[in-house]
């Protein structure tokens, strides 16, 4: 009986001294499930939070926070006439290069830009100046290429416009260029570039007349009466108080007169620069007229929530800072969460963050053999394309766990120590108190 209760006393202790004590030295973590969390965002833009890369070994995961603004900018569509000023005073010279050429590749730059991928938008191109003998007529105007969708097509026709003509009859460019539209009920747009202002109009050869100012001024008011949206670029001009030869006005009075101001344009849009404006004002100004709509996404605010297991025993740490906006230092621990805010994500742009979570030596063991949601939920807020406000969520989160190996013997660490002393103790007690009871019936 007593060999018996001393075997069963042992075996006791064997079993108490071979449980398993989760440690962070033979604790094992393991992905359980990686899930891509998606919030749709419009028709073709989204977040993604998802796991990008796992070190098991070190205990540790890596999660990519990214937004992609995957929309299209609007393309413009219809027809666009570009009427480009072929006056011989389009050959100055501006730092090493000409008037000429400053617009001339701009114009093709335009050009380039607005056909590239689209198949929905014909621009043609009428030159003018004045063409002696035949001046203040229609034959002060060239149409240097009707409608097309071919940019090398007009590239070259632009390339091929002499600028040798002696006065400035815009007015038979507007009128020449206003007759290549076609019937189609579609965008229409006119784009002037210009080096003067108009001393000549049709019927009307007599420089700087109030009539040829009225005439020109009507050509334009006329063809904005007709749904064609005008832009005027005006160079050139730098001394807006001088009177030119044959006038009673100065240039800036002509101005005004003919085309108004930047604020107040007689019609469409009216941008009066000088020579080193030129390019930005074509390629970047008129080009960003034409596509009005950037498709931005403004005022998005991502909050991404974890579960306090995450924080209580993982360790946070960014991998890779926002690239766009700017992102919480660290986790709000008052609502464990992070907060990345993106003023605006233009079309085509994609922003990214990536953090790691890695095991703390001091985990609870509570959480061994735990599926682990890496994230709670995430929160998007943002204004869409229409200034409406949108708001979505989602609680989709990879997955993580925690794994002790069955039947290991306690290692290093103060409270493995702690913890084989103790079941030596309860064994020594048990030993004991067994031994007095023994003796104790001896006695009796």
């Amino acid at each position: 009986m007593k060999k018996r209760f001393f075997i069963t006393i042992f075996l006791l202790l064997i079993l108490l001294a071979n449980i398993s004590f989760a440690s962070y030295s033979t604790v094992t973590m393991e992905v359980v499930e990686e899930p891509i969390c998606t919030i749709e965002i419009g028709e073709n833009s989204k977040f993604e939070k998802k796991l990008i890369s796992k070190d098991l070994s070190n205990k540790e995961v890596t999660l990519q926070l990214q937004v992609t603004n995957g929309e299209i900018a609007n393309k413009p569509t219809g027809e666009i006439m570009l009427v480009i000023d072929n006056s011989d005073s389009m050959a100055t010279e501006i730092s090493g290069k000409t008037r000429k050429d400053l617009v001339f590749e701009s114009a093709k730059a335009l050009v380039s830009n607005l056909l590239k991928d689209n198949d929905n938008l014909k621009i043609g191109i009428v030159s003018f100046s004045t063409n002696y003998p035949s001046e203040g007529t229609i034959d002060d105007a060239t149409l240097e290429s009707a409608l097309s969708s071919d940019s090398t097509t007009l590239n070259n026709a632009i390339s091929n416009i002499q600028t040798n003509g002696s006065r400035t009859d815009l007015q038979a460019g507007l009128l020449l260029a206003s007759q290549q539209f076609t019937k189609t009920d579609n965008n229409k747009y006119m784009i002037v570039l210009t080096d003067g202002v108009p001393n000549v109009a049709i019927n009307d050869i007599n420089y700087y007349s109030d009539t040829v100012i009225q005439k020109t001024k009507q050509q334009l008011l006329d063809i904005s009466t007709n749904k064609v949206n005008i832009i005027t670029m005006l160079t050139g001009i730098t001394n807006k108080t001088n009177i030119p030869n044959g006038a009673t006005k100065s240039f800036g009075t002509i101005i005004s007169e003919v085309f108004g101001t930047e604020q107040n344009p007689t019609a469409g849009k009216f941008y009066d620069i000088t020579d080193d404006k030129i390019e930005e004002t074509i390629t970047t100004d008129i080009y960003n007229s034409l596509v009005p709509e950037s498709k931005s996404y403004k005022n998005i605010t991502i909050v991404d929530y974890f579960p306090a297991e995450i924080i209580n025993n993982f360790e946070f740490a960014y991998v890779s800072q926002a690239n766009i906006g700017n992102i919480s230092a660290k986790v709000d621990t008052s609502n464990n969460s992070i907060t990345w805010t993106i003023p605006e994500l233009a079309n085509g742009e994609t922003a990214t963050v990536q953090y790691k979570l890695k095991l703390k030596e001091n985990f609870d063991n509570n959480i061994v053999n735990k599926i682990l949601n890496t994230n709670q939920k995430v929160d998007i807020t943002y204004t869409d394309f229409n200034d409406n406000q949108q708001a979505k969520t989602s609680d989709v989160s990879p997955k993580i766990k925690l794994t002790e190996p069955p039947a290991v013997l306690p290692k290093a660490g103060i409270t493995t120590l702690l913890i084989t002393f103790g079941i030596l103790a309860i064994g020594l007690s048990i030993f004991s108190l067994t031994k007095l009871t023994i003796i104790n019936k001896k006695v009796k």
